[in-house]
């Protein structure tokens, strides 16, 4: 099945670069992808880590999996094709919110690895961070207040990750998350400090230490 034909269409090109936007915003532009089990505490993680982030005056946004699906990939199931379309579509979303001079948070299962590594080539070299939130299957499970995974071993839901659909855990993320061990508090200060490092957020002011 082939694509409508885009031959027509010209890209046309800003006359804001990322240095401006940068100058703009006092920081960096990146995309944080969150990924893992349904369970695993993606979404609890983007949204502290949107707060922390605001708290430090930074532009960022979260996209969130049942959010999304709720709008713009409302009309996508969950076969292999409609998932690789969902991560496609937030895939140009980040894009264009990177371009646009934010930290971008999502918080999608993205179970396979091709989809993530094309949202990754989508974007400028070091502003994908693969965040994998490595909760064990077990104790996402144990976790599971809407009783999707109980649902999924009685046979109800055929296309859930883990259980009826493959998940492929990334093989070189930028950052590793187990929240069995680590509170959210350690995952959100452990990313900062990733951020911080390569130059993508300003240090807090407090990392300064004292006048001398």
């Amino acid at each position: 099945m082939t694509g409508p034909d885009t031959r027509h269409l010209t890209r046309h090109e800003g006359q804001v670069d990322r240095d401006q936007r940068r100058a703009l915003f006092g920081h960096g532009a990146a995309t944080v992808w969150f990924t893992g089990l349904s369970g695993s505490g993606k979404s609890t993680l983007a949204f502290a880590m949107e707060h922390a982030l605001v708290g430090r005056g930074v532009a960022c946004y979260v996209l969130d999996g049942d959010n999304v699906r709720h709008g713009l990939n409302r009309d996508l199931g969950f076969s292999p094709q409609d998932r690789t379309e969902n991560i496609r579509r937030i895939g140009e979303v980040c894009r264009l919110f990177t371009d646009a001079g934010l930290v971008v948070l999502t918080a999608f299962i993205s179970p396979y690895l091709d989809d993530r590594a094309r949202v990754r080539s989508l974007l400028p070299r070091g502003a994908f961070y693969e965040a994998y939130v490595a909760t064990p299957l077990e104790v996402c499970e144990d976790r599971d207040v809407k009783g999707l995974y109980a649902r999924a071993r009685a046979g109800e839901l055929p296309e859930f990750s883990g259980i009826s659909a493959p998940y492929e855990p990334p093989v070189d993320p930028e950052v590793v998350l187990d929240t069995r061990s680590l509170s959210t508090e350690a995952a959100v200060r452990r990313l900062l400090e990733r951020l911080e490092e390569d130059g993508v957020i300003p240090r807090a002011e407090s990392d300064h230490g004292s006048p001398g």
